[in-house]
């Protein structure tokens, strides 16, 4: 086997890993979409939630202030 060859061997297995890897890329990416709405989701309700909470501090604390 020439030096070419051995040249071109390698060359082929590089490619053919590379190959492979995008592949997983476009796997994951894809697991990752799918699941992006229900990650949304539950984002938006406990920064709802946490908001509500803020807001029934801040009324509870001027109520206070008044209540003396």
């Amino acid at each position: 086997m020439g030096m070419k060859d051995q040249f071109q061997d390698k060359a082929d297995q590089l490619a053919e890993k590379a190959k492979q890897k995008t592949g997983q890329g476009k796997d994951e990416a894809s697991e990752r979409a799918s699941q992006g709405p229900e990650r949304t989701s539950e984002r938006g309700r406990s920064q709802s939630d946490e908001a509500q909470r803020s807001a029934q501090e801040a009324q509870d604390r001027f109520d206070q202030d008044y209540d003396a």
